[in-house]
């Protein structure tokens, strides 16, 4: 069985690798994104921080950790960061209607590679968007990436 796991993962790795070389050259040849920064990002995780990856349009959460002797159920977004010497940008929408327990953001290099990870609680993430003030936040769920590094503590750095 694990050998079958371990044959799909490196195949995953495999097909990721040449995904990120062919949305660099999308990019360079169209200055915009090709799309796969989310699925980029949840491989990522995974595999940095030993997340079990639940199936697509899991709505509320993308996957779960054990902490504690508890599930905690985690919403993944990605970001790809053209510069991480300047960091802007906002999140996708969050939805507070969906269930889960943390929030994590994986910062993607220009290679698609993570190079920083953070991590919100539900209820740190619920009181950033519900603060009077930002039709962005309050109506579409979303955050900007310092405002979410702002409520949030560092998962993970690359060395």
């Amino acid at each position: 069985m694990q050998a079958s796991v371990d044959s799909i993962n490196a195949e995953i790795f495999e097909v990721l690798r040449d995904a990120k070389v062919l949305a660099r050259r999308y990019y360079r040849l169209t200055g915009k994104p090709l799309g796969i920064t989310g699925e980029v990002a949840e491989y990522e995780a995974a595999t940095k921080l030993g997340l079990d990856l639940h199936c697509a349009r899991k709505a509320g959460y993308d996957a779960t950790e054990i902490r504690n002797g508890c599930p905690v159920h985690i919403q993944i977004k990605g970001r790809c960061v053209v510069n991480p010497a300047r960091i802007v940008g906002r999140l996708g929408s969050i939805d507070l209607a969906q269930p889960f327990d943390a929030v994590l953001l994986v910062l993607l290099d220009s290679d698609f590679n993570a190079f920083a990870m953070y991590e919100a609680s539900r209820y740190a993430v619920v009181a950033a968007l519900t603060k009077p003030g930002s039709r962005a936040r309050n109506e579409r769920g979303s955050l900007g990436i310092r405002q979410f590094m702002a409520i949030s503590s560092q998962r993970w750095l690359r060395q």
